[in-house]
């Protein structure tokens, strides 16, 4: 009973219910790991004894939580801590801007922001805390709209360096939104990925969620390509004109040999083209604008663009590096900044540039009538050798990794090598690396998607060296996580989109709703679960969502209409049960939304035909009150690959796959735009053409 209260005090689980009725009790050792993760010791009963003791003394003695929150929309009472201080304490409060209040504040006029609240008992007992006031929601989308969601990386156009880049997500937001009407561009995660031979090529598992990826630059975009001809020496023209040529052969690889997308062999070419156009110098506007973006983004970016040419010298692998380079603010690495400040230099540069063509893209976006923009993705972790998990690792749990624990899709768990967030840090700190994280995410974003949002209320922590059906549930407070959130994308007047697919544990989508936060809703997996089992009818949806037919992580509608999607799982050994016994659920599944389709009169009657079917299923998501309805991009062309398969490393080409069409052969966004196929797909999301009301029954 004592360790449960000591881990209760914490927020450590020490049991967790993977569906109704049922409990599964957490090792005790995995409890005593977690606790010492959070700087708790529990290894003896003497430890555990005293730091139940100190925890509870603390919490006797605390006047203030170090965070507060306060909500727009809540009763005008200050927070319930407030309440609970002894009478006659005074209180101080200092605005963001400097403002202060004492006496009794009117806390209902309280401007949104992020303040601090001082407190002084007659004891002489004081306490400082972060004080959240934060808007009732965040921001909706103007008004009901249709998207393209599209790995960047994956659509390729002729001036592509072998991969999407950020000149052609702005040729697609433009393209989209005078074109097909399109209200939003959703892509993947752009954080700097971790550099190494091969990298990591999921965009799910970062160095950095803080800065971009200059891999994603469209280098004659950069201003100073258009000088480098009279900049540069000879040779180092014929070094960029070489460059050149062997960026067409990476993108002819992969648009007409069948090549994999390589982003190592990209950031090669990119890497040395940028270090050219380095040399060529800026003007005196440029220089400006470089200067207020390194002071305006100053340690973070400093230490990111450090971590960078360390890990140029030393390898990614910070087990490697010299001792004395573990630590950002060791001496070591104050004498490494200062030999390597011309790379320091570079690195600052080329965020600067990423982040240049990202508010281009934004600019292309709203330029082009979009409602939303573009929507930004957050991963819901970082690597444990990045540059984030160096320069913040007080903020990070050491020897913890975040997955999922078993459920009926996986009975062994996920163990996803992404290190969490210590709650305890966050709050101490007000919240100031989430909130920084957010703000820089929502610099250039209509919206911003939340990869796996449950993680603001809970994640599943697994102490290294054990299995992920070892691990325990860690909480933090949501609702401090839930008004940074609302605060900051308020502030960026952006929509935020939550991917809660999956298990979602009791009053997280209604808190999440309450907030403004979109679900996001995949049409195959939406039943009357609760009744019939039978496809839930489009009015029964909920509005607060993205409707959608699938995700990256899924099957494309195309490889779900002809089960090929089973045949490839089956090819790489992933199905659990026989070839047969699989198939015949899959095609049972298909054929009983096909006949509810038909039912509803959005699909004719007739032979099959799958580009008929395709459209069927977007009308369909037209039907339902969702204020998104996002197109997968590769379904308008009838791609039948996913771009990952989770439960495969190296047996499938995650996150290396160009948009291609029913035959595999790649397509370009040039392509794209001339495809009849796309627009006839388009065409039925358009309110005109839509057709009117159905019921289900």
């Amino acid at each position: 009973m004592t360790l449960a209260r000591l881990a209760a005090l914490h927020g450590v689980a020490t049991a967790y219910s993977p569906s109704a009725g049922v409990t599964v009790p957490v090792p005790d050792a995995t409890v005593v790991e977690v606790l010492a993760a959070l700087g708790v010791d529990a290894t003896t009963p003497g430890a555990l004894r005293a730091s139940l003791a100190a925890t509870e003394a603390a919490g006797d003695d605390r006047l203030l939580p170090p965070t507060l929150v306060l909500w727009q929309d809540g009763p005008p009472e200050p927070p319930r801590p407030v309440t609970a201080l002894p009478p006659g304490t005074e209180l101080r409060i200092v605005t963001e801007h400097g403002d202060e209040i004492s006496g009794t504040p009117r806390w209902a006029r309280l401007p949104l922001g992020v303040h601090r609240v001082e407190a002084r008992a007659r004891d002489g007992r004081t306490a400082a805390a972060t004080l959240v006031v934060a808007p009732a929601r965040v921001p909706q989308p103007p008004a009901r709209g249709h998207g393209l969601l599209v790995q960047l990386y994956s659509l390729l156009s002729a001036r592509s360096w072998g991969m999407g880049d950020l000149g052609d997500l702005r040729e697609l937001a433009g393209w989209a939104g005078r074109d097909l009407g399109a209200g939003f561009v959703q892509v993947n995660p752009l954080h700097a990925a971790v550099p190494g031979t091969p990298t990591d090529p999921s965009p799910y598992r970062p160095s950095s969620r803080r800065f971009p990826d200059p891999v994603h630059l469209r280098i004659e975009d950069v201003p100073e390509y258009a000088y480098a001809r009279v900049h540069l020496g000879p040779e180092e023209r014929a070094e960029l004109d070489a460059l050149l040529g062997r960026a067409a052969e990476l993108r002819e690889g992969v648009l007409r040999k069948g090549e994999l997308i390589d982003r190592d062999a990209v950031w090669v070419l990119k890497r040395r083209a940028l270090e050219l156009l380095l040399r060529v110098p800026l003007g005196p506007g440029r220089q400006a604008a470089l200067r207020a973006f390194t002071a305006g983004h100053g340690r973070a970016l400093l230490d990111h663009a450090t971590w960078c040419a360390l890990a140029e010298r030393h390898g990614s692998d910070r087990t490697q590096w010299p001792a004395g380079l573990r630590d950002p603010r060791s001496a070591a690495t104050a004498r490494a900044r200062d030999e390597l400040a011309d790379r320091i230099d570079f690195h600052r540069r080329l965020a600067w540039l990423t982040d240049e063509q990202l508010g281009a893209a934004a600019r292309a976006a709203r330029e082009a009538g979009m409602s939303v923009g573009i929507v930004h993705d957050l991963a819901v972790g970082v690597h444990p050798d990045g540059a984030d998990a160096w320069a913040q690792a007080d903020t990070f749990a050491a020897g913890m990794s975040v997955g999922a624990p078993p459920d009926a899709f996986n009975a062994l768990g996920q163990d996803w090598g992404l290190p969490p967030w210590r709650p305890d840090a966050l709050a101490a700190s007000g919240y100031a690396p989430y909130r920084d994280l957010l703000r820089g995410l929502l610099r250039h974003a209509g919206a911003l998607r939340i990869d796996h949002v449950m993680g603001l209320f809970r994640l599943w922590w697994i102490p290294e060296g054990r299995r992920p059906t070892e691990g325990t549930y860690v909480r933090y407070d949501a609702d401090a996580m839930l008004a940074v959130l609302a605060l900051e994308a308020h502030r960026a007047g952006a929509v935020v989109i939550g991917e809660d697919l999956g298990t979602v544990e009791p009053g997280v989508r209604e808190a999440l709703q309450r907030r403004g936060v979109l679900g996001t809703s995949v049409m195959w997996f939406e039943r009357d679960w609760e009744g019939t089992g039978r496809p839930l009818p489009p009015d029964a949806w909920r509005a607060d969502c993205v409707a959608t037919a699938t995700t990256h992580d899924l099957p494309s509608t195309a490889a779900r209409l002809t089960g090929d999607h089973v045949a490839l799982r089956h090819r790489l050994g992933l199905l659990t049960r026989p070839l047969g016994e699989e198939r015949a659920d899959d095609a049972r599944d298909v054929a009983e939304w096909l006949a509810y389709l038909r039912e509803l009169g959005v699909l004719e009657e007739g032979p099959r035909d799958e580009e008929a079917e395709i459209r069927a299923v977007h009308r369909f998501l037209r039907l339902t009150p969702a204020r998104m309805t996002g197109v997968w991009l590769p379904d308008a062309v009838g791609d039948r690959r996913p771009q990952n398969l989770p439960g495969t490393w190296d047996q499938y080409p995650n996150w290396r796959l160009p948009v291609a069409d029913a035959e595999g052969r790649p397509v370009t966004l040039e392509e794209l735009a001339a495809s009849p196929r796309l627009h006839a797909l388009m065409d039925v999301l358009r309110p005109s053409t839509a057709p009117p009301d159905a019921r289900g029954s």
